[in-house]
């Protein structure tokens, strides 16, 4: 991989991250894996923020494994079934993973059910051959950690390990595709029907996501009710009523209600901290 990672840069609608006026996120570098990783890798992230005051962030995580590298910390973590946050300090930045869906248990070398709502130390799970990486992604990041060249110096490093990790099997593909699947087709909550796209008893696809994701499908289904409701907050295009409507809820206070229990404020509350906001609708 060349500093000319650039030109594969990714700025995704980050539908995870709960973002607004009073909760400004620092910025945020994201870059697409190489090509021969894409069954493993979703992308990287690379903030880099210096704050006079600490700020936490929010987000609801999607459902995949991440692995963190910053200037003082090194992580793997599984899933988070409910909101999770971080707070930044100072100055500092971090080099993050967001791997796909079947990626995980890869990595972690056994069930990441182990891991669901918690982060072990990324040394736990490097292999000898790769113990060393942590060191070389803060050498390549220190000088100057908001430069292109740092960021791509640092993925190539991240990337040489992950390589190692090929070729995704195929339950690690079919989770991968599952989950793009039902992102792509928002009309589906039923366990039936994911159960059916995927060939397998409801029984069968639960025992799968439990190991790969540490969740079940129903959670599956609200994480990605909740991710297209942060989406349309953000861009603001319609009403709560007819979001619940949309999403599939049996109406407003149901989706109020998991948005509140999960995100920690009520789709309203979030609605109106949003750039632009105009009206201060109810809920």
């Amino acid at each position: 991989m060349q500093a000319s990672r650039g030109s594969r840069k990714v700025d995704p609608v980050d539908r995870a991250h709960l973002t607004g006026v009073s909760r400004p996120s620092p910025p945020i570098h994201r870059y697409a894996p190489s090509p021969h990783l894409t069954d493993l890798v979703d992308r990287f992230w690379i903030p880099v923020w210096s704050l006079a005051e600490p700020s936490t962030q929010s987000t609801l995580q999607h459902p995949v494994c991440l692995v963190v590298v910053s200037n003082t910390y090194a992580r793997f973590y599984g899933v988070a079934r409910g909101r999770s946050s971080v707070t930044l300090e100072g100055d500092g930045w971090a080099v993050g993973t967001m791997l796909t869906p079947g990626a995980g248990r890869l990595l972690l070398g056994r069930s990441v059910a182990t891991v669901t709502d918690r982060w072990i130390e990324l040394d736990t799970v490097l292999s000898p051959a790769h113990a060393d990486l942590v060191d070389r992604v803060r050498t390549a990041m220190e000088p100057d950690p908001g430069v292109p060249a740092a960021h791509a110096a640092a993925i190539e490093a991240t990337e040489r390990w992950l390589a190692t990790h090929l070729p995704v099997d195929g339950q690690g593909l079919l989770v991968n595709e599952l989950v793009t699947w039902l992102r792509d087709h928002p009309d589906v909550t039923r366990v039936s029907d994911m159960a059916a796209h995927v060939g397998l008893t409801e029984r069968s696809l639960q025992r799968l996501l439990e190991q790969r994701l540490g969740l079940g499908p129903k959670w599956l289904v609200q994480r990605r009710r909740l991710h297209d409701a942060v989406e349309g907050l953000k861009a603001g295009t319609t009403g709560l009523a007819d979001m619940a409507a949309t999403l599939g809820y049996t109406d407003q206070a149901h989706f109020t209600h998991d948005f509140r229990t999960v995100a920690g404020m009520t789709p309203g509350e979030f609605l109106r901290d949003q750039p632009g906001a105009l009206t201060p609708p109810r809920g």
